[in-house]
């Protein structure tokens, strides 16, 4: 059976599992719309067709933060990829497994500087700072290669978005061979003697504390048995809410973002940190101070000899180490949770003391969409005031239900996220969070939304445009520039993105207004202005 590399390539990525793609077909991806519109040469393989490829990036982001699983991105060449760099940027500093494939101009013009359409004279360089690895086909035989070499690392190390370029020519070139793909080799295991070492460290520690990140996802449980038998305080970075329940009594959630998460944190004797890289974006409150020993797991074999040198380093997919590890502790006794338990409840206690007005404010609306939630709604923020609350302050119950751009910091992938999202998991409730300002960066998505009926509600948190750098700017004493301005009204927005619209007025309307748009027929603006009477109470 003949097709074209365009066909064949899509062909590749259903047999490796792929499902859904997010994008904006160009003239450079006509071969690869081939193989998407159901033709004899097509794979399983659907196209959403996003408004701006930044929005395809992030979508594809948000089916990899829900899922864990590959999200993909198709553009065109040129303006498409720098467009989605951004989102590949994210998903580099997130640690996530995105592919992007990309068009590129002929291959007899590449690096010519020829002016043709689209045209960059290495693209893939423009992407290699972002990604595991950028190359470009040029021969249909390379890109089985390259698609192998891609689904590899998304397998078995830490995973960093990837970037396959086909030149438009070789789209058009025909294939004569069915693409298989390749049995994809296993995640990394640990030496259980590092393990034993690490067991007796943490059973002979008079304080041991747990951190852990967006890494261990996917042991949830067995981490979960840990802090338990060990009876230690834990604390995750922004990635790892929810690993362990944030309202469990012995876990301090993302206090890591807070002074006195990082004054429990300093007290440690001993810190198994879990795929976590102890960065400075996974904190609010300065650099971190870890004076105990460390015991670290990480896929990255570069995290155990970074800025935070591990004592015992331990590197393996989280989810075997930590299985091993629960049986290496079991039967321990542990005496310390207790205490641990009070500490806990007196540094939360302290962290509400000390919230600010607009905090105070974010605190209680965002009790109420925990109240009016399932445990394993998926939250999807943009970089904004609320969501730097909530980090702390919402109660995440399972893993991957909390996504914020804690690395990277984009603005705009709240929504897009949270499409990507509601794609992967159809059955899970979706809510997207952003300020007025970083919703605009790619407000258009509401389309995608509602074309595909999605019962998304989108809070839009307004306190009159980029609030968190007009504060940094008054509390320096500089004067304002930039960070106020006109916003759109929500409510007619809304109406012209086939959307519904509700501007609540007091906390119950709120809350029955959030239900509704979980229950509705297409996405809800919830439009909700900071220092609002009822927010204030």
């Amino acid at each position: 059976m003949t097709m074209t590399c365009g066909e064949a390539t899509i062909r590749l990525l259903s047999r490796y599992g792929v499902s859904h793609v997010f994008g904006i077909p160009g003239v450079h991806t006509l071969d690869m719309c081939r193989g998407l519109t159901g033709g004899e040469n097509a794979g399983a393989v659907q196209h959403i067709q996003a408004r701006h490829e930044l929005g395809a990036g992030f979508m594809a982001e948000g089916w990899a933060r829900a899922t864990g699983e590959v999200g993909v991105a198709i553009v065109i060449s040129g303006p498409g990829v720098t467009n989605a760099t951004t989102a590949l940027a994210q998903c580099y500093a997130e640690s996530l497994p995105m592919l992007l494939i990309s068009a590129e101009p002929p291959s007899d013009t590449l690096g010519k500087g020829w002016g043709v359409l689209h045209e960059i004279t290495e693209q893939k360089k423009v992407t290699e700072p972002i990604t595991a690895f950028s190359a470009t086909a040029m021969r249909p035989a390379d890109i089985p290669d390259l698609m192998a070499r891609a689904f590899s690392h998304f397998a078995s190390e830490r995973p960093r978005p990837c970037h396959i370029s086909i030149p438009i020519d070789v789209q058009a070139m025909p294939v004569d061979e069915m693409w298989e793909p390749i049995a994809l080799p296993p995640r990394p295991a640990c030496q259980l003697d590092m393990i034993r070492q690490a067991a007796k460290l943490l059973t002979h520690a008079k304080n041991p504390l747990i951190m852990v990140g967006g890494g261990a996802v996917d042991a949830a449980d067995d981490i979960r048995a840990i802090v338990e038998t060990l009876g230690a305080i834990v604390t995750t970075s922004t990635a790892g809410k929810g690993i362990v329940p944030d309202d469990h009594p012995l876990s301090l959630s993302a206090g890591v973002v807070t002074a006195d998460g990082h004054d429990i944190i300093a007290q440690a004797d001993v810190v198994l940190a879990v795929g976590t890289e102890l960065a400075e974006t996974d904190s609010f409150a300065g650099p971190l101070h870890i004076p105990g020993q460390i015991i670290r797991v990480d896929i990255d074999p570069l995290k155990i000899t970074d800025q935070f040198l591990a004592t015992i380093g331990i590197v393996s997919d989280a989810g075997i180490a930590m299985q091993a590890l629960k049986d290496a502790i079991a039967g321990h006794s542990e005496q310390i949770s207790t205490q641990n338990k009070a500490i806990i409840a007196s540094a939360k206690a302290a962290i509400s003391t000390k919230l600010n007005a607009s905090e105070k404010q974010h605190v209680r609306l965002l009790a109420l969409m925990r109240a009016a939630l399932t445990d394993h709604t998926i939250i999807s923020n943009d970089a904004c005031q609320i969501a730097y609350t909530g980090t702390f302050a919402i109660p995440s119950r399972a893993p991957r239900s909390w996504f914020f751009p804690a690395g990277y910091c984009a603005l705009g992938n709240a929504l897009p996220n949270a499409i990507g999202a509601k794609m992967a998991k159809p059955d899970h409730d979706v809510v997207a969070v952003a300020g007025d300002g970083g919703f605009m960066f790619t407000m258009p998505e509401l389309l995608v939304a509602a074309e595909y009926h999605m019962p998304i509600p989108m809070i839009i948190w307004d306190n009159g445009g980029y609030k968190q750098i007009r504060d940094d700017m008054d509390a320096r004493q500089i004067s304002r520039v930039g960070v106020e301005g006109i916003t759109p009204d929500f409510e007619l927005l809304a109406k012209a993105c086939h959307c519904h619209f509700i501007a609540p007025k007091d906390a119950d309307q709120f809350t029955t207004g959030l239900k509704a748009a979980l229950a509705a027929d297409r996405p809800t603006l919830i439009h909700i202005c900071e220092n609002d009477d009822w927010l204030c109470q």
